[in-house]
């Protein structure tokens, strides 16, 4: 599985994904989109907002190929379904 979390430096419910990140050692792309402009349309693509933090979980097919991800905006309010997925 892969991981790719949109943040923004203003944000806390982000610096908080991010510290429970590092705590845990968990591996993930981080997409700052105070230096990364561009990737706004992407998050608005795969999520239909511009909300941050978005946790974009990508697991790969039996083919090899990327399947549909799964997509959760926030941290605070979705922290168990976040934690479950990264099998903590």
């Amino acid at each position: 599985m892969q991981l790719e979390l949109y943040t923004r430096p203003t944000c806390s419910d982000c610096q908080d994904a991010k510290a429970y990140l590092a705590e845990n050692q968990i591996p993930y792309i981080d997409h700052d989109l105070s230096k990364e402009p561009d990737k706004e349309q992407e998050l608005i693509k795969l999520s239909g907002a511009r909300m941050v933090p978005t946790f974009v979980f990508r697991n790969k097919s039996l083919l090899g190929m990327m399947s549909k991800p799964k997509v959760l905006i926030g941290f605070e309010m979705n922290y168990d379904e976040v934690v479950e997925m990264l099998g903590d």
